[in-house]
């Protein structure tokens, strides 16, 4: 388990397991979010997009964060495991809406693009994050559970977890930078 991408829905905790999965194994961690946002919430053009991220996951060990269906051919090529954070909607908006309040108070810089969330766009508008997870949701959850469960990559070893605590209990057991686990982490 070299290189891990973590995929969920919008909300469901995918930057912050991913961090402590490449804290545990002393590996870069790539926030897709990071190289997706540019300042003023723009959107990178696809094709440096494309580039960046083809940068990021050449190396032999990584752990990635994001659903972006555009680089997906690139990250799950060069991945050997996907986790997903499969968890309840309930679990997933408690999440978004307390990590969206607490940037909109602390006004925390998000990425190298120092974006800020604001009170207008993430809360009452139809762009805002509380509003995409919300939305997206079963969209997503069904997507994953095509790709992953009914036809999953052959090349690919998919961990999945339905409760944030399987999640932990599996990070309790990850080897820390390449030695072993006292017992199988899944």
């Amino acid at each position: 388990m070299q290189r891990i991408v973590v995929v969920g829905t919008s909300g469901a905790g995918k930057t912050t397991l991913a961090r402590r999965i490449a804290e545990r194994r002393e590996a870069p961690c790539i926030e897709m979010d990071s190289l997706h946002w540019g300042p003023n919430w723009t959107e990178v053009p696809p094709e440096a997009l494309r580039v960046s991220v083809a940068a990021a996951v050449s190396g032999d060990a990584w752990v990635l964060d994001g659903n972006y269906t555009m680089v997906r051919d690139l990250t799950w090529a060069r991945a050997d495991t996907i986790v997903w954070l499969d968890y309840p909607r309930s679990v997933v908006m408690r999440r978004v809406l307390w990590r969206t309040a607490r940037r909109m108070v602390t006004r925390e810089r998000l990425w190298k693009a120092q974006n800020v969330e604001r009170l207008g766009t993430t809360l009452f508008s139809r762009e805002s994050i509380i509003w995409w997870a919300w939305s997206t949701y079963g969209r997503r959850r069904a997507e994953f559970t095509s790709l992953l469960l009914d036809s999953p990559p052959s090349h690919l070893r998919v961990v999945r977890f339905t409760k944030p605590r399987e999640a932990e209990r599996w990070l309790a057991q990850l080897p820390c930078n390449g030695g072993r686990a006292s017992q199988p982490a899944w």
